[in-house]
């Protein structure tokens, strides 16, 4: 392995426990791109929040934010022009949109997301975060399906289902992460439907905490929506690949079935899987992805359509 796919391993395996695990099943050569595909995505995520594989967060990181975005979209550029680079991120994004004739409108999209951060974009309805959600997480969807293969658009919109979902349970997992950066996610509508406070400084206060967990929750029934179209999907893979985006799916879902389950106090610590049940969970997806092919294949009416 060279030093760039193993820059992409070891990003996988710092910056998500559970990404990496799943990505364990694939075949190798497909673990090394998605591994790489994922190092990139993070770097860009990082270098906008202010993170380190997305954990901790400098106290000024909102300061220069469009500065650093558009050194990003400049790197991104280069990159997918070919122009050589000493950085392992950018090279591995050139090697994998090369061997998988990724379309470069792909990342580029990701970056888009990353513009709604950098210019603080409110996010008044359920359709607005579904829009932020595809651009920093259903493209990314897209692109793995790309590496395992996918080229049918109807494919490719399950694929972006999953992102959607996984994207709407992080929210709904990070509200108080992000309030106390000064971030809101979680759509206004829903906020306000259930009587949460919109403002992120307002949602530290305890009080408030009952009203915002029924605000995620009813986010996390749409999330479940779009775990559930994007099984129809996974029938369309190779076995290893079904089994790895299977695992993913299940350890992702458990989160929100965790944050559901904890009640308000979930946010106190870290909302998660133990070890222990997303092992069992990974081994568990070997029966979903046997059995892919009886998937019903269900409608997406009324579903996010890609830009």
């Amino acid at each position: 392995m060279d030093a760039v796919a193993q820059h992409g391993h070891e990003s996988i395996a710092k910056g998500s426990k559970s990404f990496a695990m799943a990505s364990r099943v694939l075949p190798p050569a497909l673990r090394d791109d998605a591994s790489m595909l994922y190092a990139w995505c993070r770097y860009c995520d990082d270098v906008i929040d202010g993170q380190e594989m997305g954990h901790g967060q400098i106290e000024d990181y909102k300061s220069g934010q469009a500065e650093r975005l558009a050194v990003l979209r400049q790197q991104t550029s280069d990159a997918l022009a070919g122009k050589p680079t000493h950085n392992p991120v950018f090279a591995g994004l050139a090697r994998v949109v090369g061997n998988h004739n990724i379309d470069h409108k792909h990342p580029h999209e990701l970056l888009k997301g990353f513009d709604m951060d950098a210019s603080e974009r409110v996010y008044k309805t359920v359709d607005d975060i579904l829009d932020y959600s595809y651009h920093v997480a259903g493209v990314v969807g897209v692109m793995m399906a790309n590496i395992m293969g996918v080229r049918n658009g109807a494919t490719l919109d399950r694929a972006s289902d999953l992102g959607l979902a996984f994207q709407l349970t992080n929210i709904a997992r990070d509200v108080i992460d992000d309030a106390e950066a000064d971030r809101v996610f979680m759509p206004q509508d829903l906020l306000l439907k259930h009587g949460a406070p919109i403002k992120a400084s307002a949602q530290l206060n305890r009080d408030n905490w009952p009203a915002l967990h029924k605000a995620a929750c009813e986010q996390l029934d749409i999330a479940e929506a779009y775990y559930a179209s994007a099984k129809v999907g996974i029938k369309e893979l190779p076995f290893r690949c079904a089994w790895a985006i299977s695992a993913a799916l299940g350890v992702y879902r458990e989160i929100g079935q965790t944050l559901r389950d904890g009640g308000p106090q979930a946010w106190e610590g870290r909302v998660s899987a133990s070890r222990g049940r997303k092992t069992a969970l990974a081994l568990g997806a070997v029966g979903p992805a046997m059995a892919r092919k009886s998937v019903h294949v269900t409608p997406r009416d009324g579903f996010y359509a890609r830009p």
